[in-house]
């Protein structure tokens, strides 16, 4: 018997359905117009056809003459400096092995950059971070662009490449796509301990040879980083959005089960073209049900808060027009599910170990907090995602996963939850409109009142911890002109150690930023990505220090004391500009910085399908 959705659920997509009625009909016109025009190499001149096949094997060049077999793209993201992609070399041999078996046929389409915030923490390569993903989103719709395929298979998996991957990939809608994980790494130092080195290296009581042996002895070998950050929700969320093959995020790489989803991957890929004979769309895919179960996915994992920039630029790319009051709405009645770190000392692989997505699917989907019915590349249904991938010798077969939790430290039940909302809320006032992520911040630390102290560049702040300046004083940390228009709204962890170690010496502090700070924000309340952003303007532009400001994570409110007096002043700091803004390849997105849009509209470039171009515009700011 299948569970009644939850009546705020529900409502959220009927409401999200209601407000995306025009667009989204357009989109889907236009991907069906797409599709309808059937198999694109066969409308394709003699002399554009022979380029595509060049290159090609005597057989495939015959087989890519006609109409009959399905050609794969392969979008990729390998380079073998980056632990995540690293095992990407491995697979184009693989997948086109595997697509041959099924009756079709694949060709490296093209490469899209994969930058790792992890190496560039605090470094001016940060500020092209963000950017990236639309970088990535155009670089996939130009190996698309060919027109050469009939169904697409994306190999990425780290922060800003898959959500670029997939705004790219419904940019070509009317293509089936399936997603292609490559696994995280094995378990290495516990996470736990890693952080308390990272704090002791910030406190001046270990160096930083110690330093470097804990991270190494984390971030050890092939595969995704083991912590619950963007990379690990991004996994999450395309099996919840039914575009990876059930089960598959979270399988270590190089061991055969690995091995065997990644050729079921383009197997499953040739069978859901038309020409496989069970067409599957990926702009039919993401639809207003698919997006309302990522987010209530996210929320109920305490995934990272990038996805609120990152779903809603997906939203609208398949022309839905998602919103953080969305994502508020549903996390007061989305439950806690999961303790992973930066949320509990658990790492992905435990996660995995304790029942995984499977698990988590299954609990939401009895609460009647996702919906069932909804089209996936495993078939009509997300129950499909309550089954497991099971090697049995050469085999691979899909069994019902646990229906319990086999660690509850890690992974609970819908009715016996970590807590009773989600992790992820907004809060709204004043100073604008922010995301806070209240899963890793114990309830006493939640709501923080205390002077602002305001820097217009992390390095000032970490120069004024370094100097002593910040000890033995309740404060809110300020960091302004740090958004998208600003500088490309960089991450902001190398203050989270700072802040961690002043708040376990009993100060109350709190970080106030329109620049992100993802999954790792940590236990440290921080009221990130405000919009509108300084640098257009937006209030935290006129605040001074000394001003009061309440940051309050569990009334959903960011304000300042006197709201009149905030209003009366000008603008004070500045974004970077002319040379600052240069070197590390930073002028070459000076047009990015000039045309992208707010956060709660997703930080694009690109005009969105689903409302007008959004402008940025300071509000007149009013007392709570």
């Amino acid at each position: 018997m299948t569970t009644p959705v939850h009546p705020v659920v529900a409502a959220v997509t009927a409401r999200l359905t209601e407000r995306s009625a025009v667009t989204r009909t357009a989109y889907l016109d236009r991907i069906r117009a797409a599709a309808d025009r059937g198999p694109a190499r066969g409308r394709l001149a003699c002399a554009n056809l022979a380029h595509g096949f060049a290159a090609a094997e005597p057989a495939d060049k015959a087989a890519l003459r006609g109409r009959t077999k399905p050609n794969l793209a392969i979008v990729t993201s390998y380079n073998d400096m980056l632990s995540a992609h690293q095992p990407y070399g491995d697979y184009p041999p693989v997948l086109k092995q595997a697509a041959i078996r099924a009756g079709g046929l694949a060709q490296v389409a093209g490469g899209v950059p994969a930058m790792c915030d992890g190496i560039t923490q605090g470094r001016d390569g940060m500020q092209l971070s963000l950017y990236s993903r639309d970088v990535i989103a155009m670089s996939a719709a130009i190996a698309l662009s060919h027109d050469m395929f009939d169904g697409a298979l994306m190999l990425g998996v780290c922060d800003k490449i898959v959500p670029g991957l997939l705004i790219g990939a419904l940019s070509f809608g009317h293509l089936p796509t399936v997603f292609v994980p490559a696994g995280p790494m094995a378990s290495g130092l516990p996470n736990g301990e890693k952080a308390k080195v990272r704090q002791l290296y910030a406190e001046g009581k270990v160096g930083r040879e110690e330093l470097l042996e804990a991270e190494a002895a984390s971030y050890h070998s092939r595969g995704t980083c083991t912590f619950y950050g963007t990379a690990n929700s991004n996994q999450l969320l395309m099996e919840v959005l039914g575009l990876h093959l059930p089960g598959s995020s979270f399988v270590n790489p190089g061991t055969p089960l690995r091995e065997a989803l990644t050729r079921a991957a383009a197997e499953r890929a040739v069978g859901i073209t038309r020409q496989g004979g069970d067409p599957t769309p990926v702009g039919e895919v993401v639809d207003e049900k698919a997006i309302v179960n990522a987010c209530v996915a996210l929320l109920a994992s305490g995934g990272s808060t990038n996805h609120t920039l990152h779903l809603v630029a997906i939203a609208r790319a398949a022309g839905i027009h998602l919103t953080w009051d969305d994502l508020s709405e549903l996390s007061a009645v989305v439950p806690l599910l999961c303790r992973i770190y930066p949320n509990g000392s658990a790492d992905i692989n435990h996660f995995q170990a304790a029942g995984g997505i499977g698990f988590l699917v299954h609990t939401l989907l009895r609460a009647g907090l996702l919906h069932d019915d909804v089209r996936t590349i495993a078939g009509l249904g997300l129950h499909h995602y309550t089954r497991e991938p099971v090697l049995r010798g050469e085999d691979l077969t899909w069994e019902e996963g646990p229906k319990t939790s086999l660690d509850l430290d890690v992974l609970r039940p819908a009715d016996d939850p970590f807590a009773p909302d989600g992790g992820v809320k907004v809060l709204t006032g004043p100073l604008g409109t922010a995301v806070i992520k209240t899963s890793a911040v114990k309830p006493e630390h939640r709501v923080v009142t205390a002077p602002a102290i305001v820097f217009d560049d992390q390095h000032d702040f970490l120069e004024a911890f370094g100097a002593g300046r910040l000890d033995g004083v309740d404060f809110v940390a300020v960091v302004r002109y740090q958004g998208p228009a600003a500088n490309g709204m960089p991450e902001l962890h190398k203050l989270t150690p700072a802040l961690g170690v002043l708040q376990d010496r009993g100060q109350r502090v709190a970080i106030v930023t329109d620049g992100r700070m993802s999954g790792a924000s940590g236990k440290v309340p921080a009221a990130i990505h405000v919009t509108p952003e300084a640098a257009v303007g937006g209030p935290l532009s006129r605040v001074r220090d000394g001003d009061v400001v309440t940051v309050d994570g569990e009334r959903g409110v960011l304000t300042v004391d006197d709201v009149f007096a905030l209003q009366s002043r000008v603008p004070t700091g500045r974004a970077p500009e002319g040379e600052e803004w240069a070197g590390t390849g930073r002028e070459l997105f000076a047009a990015f910085r000039a045309t992208v849009g707010p956060a709660d509209a997703g930080a694009s470039v690109f005009p969105s399908y689903a409302a007008p171009t959004a402008t940025q515009e300071a509000p007149v700011v009013q007392p709570v």
